[in-house]
């Protein structure tokens, strides 16, 4: 689905710091919108929890960087890190280029997924929340 130019695919689950989830089997994929990415600016640093690490729903979890922005990554579950996108060491920028595809971040074993995703946002939710923070943004410009 597109809101105002932004892409947010039809299949995740977002929370209200602006990542996203997807449920692959056992494991639970997140990252950042396309919305955040782009007010971000070019991204040139991530730092990821250790593997194993437990993370919490709605806790920083992380960092990313820009060139005019220092913000934290938010756990969109809770459970055990099992893998990071480690290619985002190198090549922080595919954030930007491909949020939801090769700029993922983190893969969680998650511990309490349904109640987890309960308070996640999709569809009709998702789409006055994004458009409030787009008037929020260009209020604050």
């Amino acid at each position: 689905m597109e809101i105002d130019g932004y892409q947010f695919p039809d299949d995740l689950y977002y929370d209200k710091e602006h990542y996203w989830c997807r449920v692959e089997g056992d494991a639970v994929v997140m990252g950042t919108t396309d919305f955040a990415q782009k007010m971000a600016g070019e991204i040139v640093y991530v730092q990821f929890p250790l593997v194993g690490k437990s993370v919490t729903q709605g806790k920083p979890c992380g960092a990313l960087e820009s060139g005019k922005w220092v913000g934290r990554i938010y756990a969109v579950v809770s459970g055990k890190v099992v893998e990071v996108n480690e290619e985002l060491e190198d090549n922080p920028e595919l954030v930007n280029q491909g949020p939801y595809d090769r700029g993922w971040m983190i893969k969680v074993e998650p511990s309490n997924l349904e109640e987890d995703l309960k308070s996640l946002m999709q569809g009709d939710d998702l789409v006055q929340f994004v458009k409030s923070e787009i008037i929020r943004v260009a209020a604050e410009k």
